[in-house]
């Protein structure tokens, strides 16, 4: 699940303190050519991106999807070649301060992914609205059909980019 008050980096530049959010995310796509997208619904609003997350202190851009990979599907995938990363100014669509840095690899799952898989967008089910209510986070995943893919499939700018990407290569 998001946490969007990690991985922030400060720099200071004259006077002003400028902060950047690393994110890692990983781009999984199945033998059947579908593609695996997250469906968030964070502080009210509806979100579908790629799986993945922010890089904390001390951690490689690797191990940091290996580890959300984990966290978000408790699946192992083997982090492949870097397919992008953000080339140009994004700010953050939960803090007006921070701009956004995106890395996005290619992953390959190791075991067989035993979260369900939804059929439609955002599709909770009352054990995912109950982590809502606590936490005002919650996810489901789901496999996006590749002739179906693209930056209309994905809401945020940069997943947008990436989407369009991935798409062209290895439709």
């Amino acid at each position: 699940m998001a946490d969007w008050s990690r991985a922030i980096c400060l720099f200071r530049n004259n006077r002003n303190l400028i902060m950047f959010n690393i994110r890692v995310y990983g781009i999984l796509i199945s033998e059947d050519n579908q593609v695996l997208v997250s469906d968030e619904f964070i502080r009210g609003n509806y979100y579908t991106k790629f799986p993945g997350g922010g890089l904390e202190f001390g951690e490689g851009t690797r191990a940091c999807l290996a580890r959300e990979f984990m966290e978000e599907m408790n699946l192992k995938v083997d982090v492949k070649e870097h397919l992008y990363t953000t080339d140009f100014f994004q700010m953050s669509a939960f803090n007006p301060e921070h701009q956004i840095v995106s890395i996005y690899y290619k992953v390959e799952p190791l075991e067989l992914i035993q979260v369900p898989l939804r059929n439609k967008a955002f599709d909770f089910d009352q054990s995912q609205l109950a982590i809502y209510n606590e936490t005002g986070e919650t996810e489901t995943f789901r496999m996006v059909p590749m002739e179906e893919f693209g930056a209309h499939a994905v809401s945020l700018p940069i997943d947008k980019v990436v989407a369009d990407l991935v798409k062209s290569l290895f439709k």
